[in-house]
């Protein structure tokens, strides 16, 4: 099962950088790719501006990709949760599954009616970067549970 991770804005040089390559890096079981989109002068209009970013988001993820899109209004499954759906979608032969990770304005309709799963990082509102961080550690979070490693302790 392959990883991607498609998210708009490009992480610069600083802790969030280093932290999301930590726990990217301790990822063996998956394969992992970011893909940052950067749309140069996106409109002013929100649903303009969403909609492209849609567009660029899901040209940038494997064709046959499940999509997992990370949404404020999606389920909250919590980091077993999260384990236990990435181990049924591995031992039901998924190939690629994608975490798409909309702009400042949220995701476009589009993106959340393609998901399989629209997840949530909870109520609170998080930095778009720091959100890239917390959702590569749940990754491996995720790797380190299904493969009863002592990581988690819940």
């Amino acid at each position: 099962m392959r990883i991607t991770i498609a998210a708009m804005g490009r992480m610069r040089a600083g802790p969030e950088r280093d932290h999301f390559a930590h726990y990217t890096g301790r990822i063996k079981d998956w394969p992992l790719d970011i893909r940052e989109i950067d749309l140069r002068r996106p409109p002013q209009d929100i649903d303009r501006r969403r909609a492209e970013e849609a567009d660029a988001l899901l040209r940038a993820i494997p064709k046959n990709a499940l999509i997992v899109a990370l949404d404020e209004s999606g389920r909250q499954l919590g980091s077993v949760g999260l384990a236990n759906q990435m181990g049924v979608w591995r031992n039901h032969g998924e190939t690629d599954i994608a975490f798409i990770l909309g702009g400042a304005d949220g995701l476009d309709h589009s993106v959340r009616e393609k998901a399989r799963l629209n997840l949530s990082m909870g109520p609170y509102t998080w930095p778009h970067m720091l959100a890239r961080v917390m959702l590569a550690e749940q990754i491996y979070r995720a790797q380190q549970i299904l493969n009863n490693h002592p990581y988690h302790r819940a």
